[in-house]
């Protein structure tokens, strides 16, 4: 059986030009970029080349660039480090980021290290920028405005453009976790107010393990930890050459192909979307209706006998997808951002994520299993 893969939210296959790039690193470069002998400046400018495209692609410097192993440790720099190095009293986020940054929003509370304020969020995921200005003009201490790009469950996105003049002009700084937007929005650091941004090359069809902070020059944080002087000092540790040459061909290819695949993307999901709607029974679709990724359609299935084990049953039947459910202690439960949007517990979620791999033919087949598992009109 041929598997249909719908979870590029989740992570997305490595494209051929990045398994070429890589494999030739890994088959002619081994040295390590801090040895001065050929090896080692060979190694070197391979990090310094795919600095400079991380840089151009965002509009920043690369002296604002930083290789990590991913958003989640770029995250954690940019919060805890921020506290620490740049006197931040207060962090304003929302209860629905990825859970990288709400356990460390959460360690920050516990541990008393600044205060932590979460914005409410309407019924599509959408937070109240009337509510963050009043809470901006009414603080007296050192904020931190810390809200995701697009949110990875039901792929609402936040206006960062709006989001940064408000920092701006409350001089407040300004952190976005654009995991799911690098390769998908058009990003310019150099006329969006932004003091930290963080992006994982397995998200946009590089290699896992590799990832990126952008620091402003304004903003430069010390170590989150200790060790070599890599990465000028802020980040220890030997780069992972191969990871991160292959995420700068990545990236490359993605902001290169954005408009591309973003048509493919959202043609894949209007036409998902018509097939249910005109098919199946009760549908419901989590998230904006106007502000949302190209690429996420989260879906919400009445309760039913089948509905119930619903996940199950389409990788039995080959489709790979995502539930919008956690699982603890082996008991499902509707994950924290269906909560907090009002999604009614009774209801199956299933979050299908498109690439420009996908066909239509994949949601022609999806749509006969969901068929054979849900309830039909």
């Amino acid at each position: 059986m041929k598997r249909i893969y719908f979870d590029n939210a989740s992570t997305t296959p490595l494209i051929e030009e990045v398994k070429a790039q890589m494999i030739s690193i890994i088959s002619d470069n081994f040295g390590n970029p801090s040895s001065i002998h050929h090896f080692g400046r060979q190694a070197k400018i391979i990090v310094e080349d795919s600095r400079s495209i991380i840089a151009k692609g965002l509009c920043a410097s690369t002296g604002e660039i930083f290789f990590t192993s991913g958003a989640t440790e770029s995250n954690n720099m940019a919060l805890l480090c921020s506290i620490r190095d740049l006197g931040i009293q207060k962090i304003i986020s929302s209860p629905i980021e990825h859970h990288c940054i709400l356990h460390t929003l959460e360690y920050i509370q516990k541990n008393n290290l600044a205060e932590v304020h979460f914005l409410k969020v309407d019924h599509q995921g959408h937070i109240d920028y009337n509510e963050l200005e009043n809470y901006l003009s009414k603080s007296d201490k050192k904020i931190m405005v810390s809200l995701m790009h697009a949110n990875n469950e039901i792929g609402t996105i936040h206006d960062i453009e709006k989001l940064s003049h408000l920092c701006k002009d409350y001089k407040v700084l300004f952190h976005t976790d654009t995991a799911q937007t690098i390769g998908k929005k058009a990003i310019d650091v150099s006329e969006i107010n932004i003091s930290f941004l963080s992006g994982s090359a397995h998200k946009f069809f590089g290699p896992k393990g590799s990832g990126f902070v952008y620091i402003n020059l304004n903003n430069m944080i010390k170590p989150l930890f200790h060790g070599g002087d890599q990465e000028r000092g802020i980040r220890s540790g030997t780069e992972n050459i191969y990871g991160i040459s292959g995420m700068a061909a990545a990236f490359k290819s993605a902001v290169e192909n954005m408009n591309a695949r973003n048509e493919i993307n959202l043609k894949l999901r209007n036409y998902c979307l018509q097939r249910m709607q005109d098919e199946l029974s009760d549908i419901a679709i989590n998230g904006s209706t106007t502000d949302y990724l190209s690429n996420i359609l989260s879906v919400s299935f009445p309760p039913s006998d089948k509905v119930d084990m619903l996940m199950m049953n389409l990788d039995i039947n080959g489709i790979c997808a995502s539930s919008g459910s956690a699982c603890s202690s082996g008991v499902e439960n509707d994950s924290h951002v269906l909560n907090f949007i009002g999604h009614p517990p009774e209801r199956k979620t299933i979050r299908f994520s498109f690439s420009h791999l996908n066909s239509k033919l994949e949601i022609d087949q999806l749509i006969d299993v969901l068929k054979k598992l849900t309830p039909i009109k």
